[in-house]
């Protein structure tokens, strides 16, 4: 791919740093517009004039997707070499390859642009990665939405940082592995050297439980608490904890107190992943030519620590004044937007939106973009009208579809929501990863049959996925309500508890479909185990109380169904609904 790219695309001076330095060049075969999406830099492409977006994704080897992408597409799988295998942060999976005869990118159009495919669906088209990455330099510029693959010429390190000028450019070794670059360096946390992957794709970073026991932390250690569960290729899902630390040094860079998330995860070539919470805060030039890193902090939040304060070595206050050349297009502010909106600048998001909007009025992306900030903002009601505007532009603007659906939901417009919904199930391709959110909107706008099709057309086109437990609940749960196919609802049950044991939904799934069968100690059993994990769950509570009385507890079947009705007046109108009442 090296050959074809530069072949391909014909390089441009980018900067010639002063005229001492005439003999450095910087040559620019590709400026990529980059758009966060949440924590998630996207990349717009096109596969065979099909529209595509990517996660550009600086810790992935090699640019990849799901099969279900691959499927969308009308792509062709052959299979991998013997042995070879698709492992990531949470485990193994299947995998093949794949071939793209046209792929448009940045105006640029390339051909016969090799994918692996297999694993989780990232919720975009596929993962960028670095067999394209690692064609040259890097620049990553995420805070003005850009990324520049560049070819050095005649330049000393120190001249490479050319957007710098005053602020304080740590520079660091990066290490070099054949025949994709990664991006691993030597940071140090609490004085313990740790190697560390900066990596785009991550949305924060991330400490190993093992490197965190180097450094003296565990999940049982003061302080450390819960934070959910992560995800990766693999099928697996990981625990995650939140923890403080002393100090953090990345080169010439000290945070203190940085706060990180400790994982569950497997990491082959490092013992922590530098995600978007430090990209978006700082400006970076991956040397790949000379094994070097440059990084300038910009200002902002990194590791839970913001700008106050901030000094160099010498105690000098940083200027952090933004310097960049203000956007010239809609494009332009629509990338800046969303770079604020991702690190939850939502006023300032707004504002750049509004300038997207005003220069390029009929294009429903601006208006959909602004609706999730306001969002963000707490603004519902402006949001909406947000989403009706960009949605009478462009009908079949899927995302914002979507989106307006769920704002529906929210709003206690089941019947709104039902409209867009059914014209989401007409309009996503049958292997979606987005059928999953739809089939949950399906089921909560009481749409049981859209539902139940929509988890049949998920777990269909994802084989291997780390949520196939979410979507087999999901399944069960449509199923349990209908009152249809309880054998098959707890079967799909009983394999998500497999996968996932202890999942108060899950149980409370479960516990519908024995209630339903008649096994009332099942029953009670699963709803006794949610309720320890979720004690103020009315619907779990009404529900007991429901096993309770047929199994001849009066007192316990009242006891519940006053708690459940302390915290949900109206919960008894829902069972009714699925013919539970009594």
């Amino acid at each position: 791919m090296r050959t074809v790219l530069f072949n391909l695309l014909a390089a441009t001076t980018l900067v010639v740093p002063s005229a001492a330095q005439s003999a450095c060049r910087l040559s620019k075969y590709l400026d990529l517009p980059v758009t966060m999406r949440g924590a998630r830099p996207i990349v717009s492409a096109q596969i065979g004039g099909k529209n595509a977006q990517f996660i550009l994704d600086s810790g992935a080897f090699y640019s990849m997707m799901s099969r279900a992408s691959a499927e969308t597409y009308g792509l062709h799988l052959d299979d991998l070499p013997p042995r070879f295998e698709l492992r990531g942060i949470n485990g193994s999976t299947t995998g093949w390859q794949t071939t793209v005869r046209s792929f448009e990118l940045a105006g640029a159009t390339l051909t016969n642009i090799p994918f692996l495919v297999g694993g989780t669906d990232t919720g975009q088209v596929g993962l960028l990665g670095q067999n394209f990455l690692g064609l040259g330099d890097v620049e990553y510029d995420l805070r003005h939405g850009v990324v520049r693959l560049l070819r050095a010429q005649g330049c000393k390190v120190d001249d490479l940082a050319y957007w710098a000028g005053s602020k304080p450019v740590v520079i660091i070794p990066i290490e070099e592995q054949a025949p994709h670059h990664k991006t691993v360096a030597t940071i140090i946390l609490n004085g313990v050297k740790l190697r560390a992957l900066f990596d785009t794709g991550a949305p924060s970073s991330v400490l190993t439980l093992s490197a965190a026991k180097r450094v003296g932390v565990t999940p049982t250690s003061p302080d450390v608490v819960p934070s959910g569960i992560s995800t990766g290729i693999g099928t697996r899902t990981l625990r995650t904890w939140r923890a403080t630390f002393n100090r953090l040094e990345i080169g010439g860079e000290t945070i203190p107190n940085p706060t990180i998330r400790i994982s569950e995860a497997e990491l082959n070539d490092a013992d922590m992943l530098i995600g978007e919470d430090f990209f978006l805060s700082h400006h970076i030039y991956v040397a790949n030519s000379v094994g070097k890193m440059l990084i300038t902090y910009e200002g902002g939040t990194a590791f839970g620590v913001g700008s106050a304060g901030a000094s160099d070595g010498e105690g000098k206050p940083l200027d952090l004044a933004d310097r960049a050349a203000e956007p010239t297009d809609a494009e332009g502010f629509s990338r800046r937007g969303a770079a604020y909106a991702s690190t939850r600048q939502f006023d300032a998001a707004i504002s750049a939106f509004d300038r997207a909007i005003a220069l390029a009025p009929g294009q429903a992306k601006y208006l959909h973009q602004r609706a999730a900030a306001r969002l963000g903002n707490g603004q519902p009601l402006l949001a909406a009208q947000d989403l009706d505007k960009a949605l009478a532009i462009e009908p079949s603007d899927t995302e914002a579809r979507q989106m307006r659906a769920a704002l529906r939901l929210r709003a206690n417009d089941p019947s709104g929501a039902a409209e867009d919904i059914r014209v989401l199930d007409r309009d996503l391709p049958p292997a979606s990863g987005n059928r999953l959110q739809l089939a949950a909107m399906a089921d909560a706008a009481g749409l049981f049959d859209i539902a139940l099709a929509n988890d049949d057309e998920w777990l269909k086109a994802h084989p291997e996925d780390a949520q196939r437990p979410s979507a087999l609940n999901g399944r069960c749960w449509v199923r349990a309500q209908l009152g249809r196919d309880l054998k098959a609802a707890l079967d799909d049950c009983n394999a998500a508890l497999h996968a996932r044991p202890n999942v108060p939904a899950y149980l409370d799934s479960r516990a519908l479909v024995r209630l339903r069968q008649g096994d009332l100690t099942g029953a009670l059993a699963d709803y006794d185990s949610a309720l320890r994990a979720q004690p103020n769950n009315a619907w779990a509570l009404y529900m007991r109380a429901i096993a309770r009385r047929r199994a001849g507890d009066a007192n316990g079947a009242e006891a519940d169904r006053k708690a459940a009705l302390a915290l949900a007046p109206r919960i008894g109108e829902r069972a009714a609904r699925i013919g539970l009442d009594k």
